[in-house]
């Protein structure tokens, strides 16, 4: 009686299923960015700051290329809003299909804002950049700035060439022969270079610059620093000794 209970029991939950569970339905939503506004200034280094900016702000967000241009445009504020809402007028007027693409459409931005000799005066900047009064650190971003700018992209060992060419002497002569493995472990070493002469208390940036006077200057001041000196003749000072009377 009891077996036939239980097995009468095991067939029901065999045939037993529980009810689906309800589950939320999801909605995708595209996730909001927030772009700087733009104003169109014609000062190129404020135009090429917002284009980087908005560049990692679309790699971070994962702003599909569909979404680019429109969250371009929605941000551009006062001259560069009236000048977009020509370009897509004109294109408009000779059938061309409007700018989908931020590529073209950054290619368009840089075309306003960047003059065609930008890349030839950071080129002569770069090739001109001297430490001077920087740090190391200092030094080292300025000519990385540049190149970046100028979307220069060469060997380590050329960069490093580029580096010593403009650098400080007295640090340039104490690392140039030590071992290093890559760019950055040679910067490195300069860095600790002038820290031990910043610990030290020796102002090798002054040094640096004494040796750019010609010899000739140089050789001329030690000339009057020694004329300078009271001349001695055992031990005693010339200038103050009184002549010996005879007495007579």
């Amino acid at each position: 009686m009891n077996d036939s209970h239980v097995e009468g029991s095991l067939r029901v939950n065999e045939y037993y299923q529980p009810p689906p569970r309800r589950t939320k339905r999801e909605i995708q939503k595209e996730t909001r960015v927030d772009l700087p506004h733009f104003y169109g200034k014609e000062n190129v280094e404020a135009y090429l700051y917002w284009e980087m900016k908005v560049e990692l702000l679309f790699a971070c967000q994962h702003v599909s290329e569909e979404r680019k241009v429109s969250l371009a445009t929605l941000n551009f504020q006062a001259n560069v809003m009236y000048w977009q809402i020509t370009l897509e007028r004109d294109r408009r007027l000779h059938k061309d299909p409007p700018t989908k693409y931020w590529n073209d459409l950054r290619e368009a931005l840089r075309r306003l804002h960047i003059s065609s000799y930008y890349n030839r005066e950071l080129m002569d900047k770069l090739q001109r950049l001297q430490q001077k009064n920087m740090s190391v650190e200092e030094y080292r971003q300025k000519m990385e700035f540049y190149m970046m700018r100028a979307s220069i992209k060469e060997e380590e060992t050329t960069t490093i060439a580029r580096f010593l060419s403009g650098h400080n002497l007295k640090i340039r002569d104490k690392v140039e022969f030590l071992p290093y493995m890559d760019l950055n472990d040679f910067i490195q070493l300069h860095i600790k270079v002038e820290f031990f002469f910043l610990r030290k208390g020796s102002s090798y940036k002054e040094s640096s610059y004494s040796n750019s006077y010609p010899k000739k200057e140089r050789e001329d001041s030690v000339l009057k620093d020694k004329t300078k000196e009271t001349p001695k003749i055992f031990g005693k000072d010339v200038s103050t000794s009184q002549p010996h009377s005879s007495g007579i």
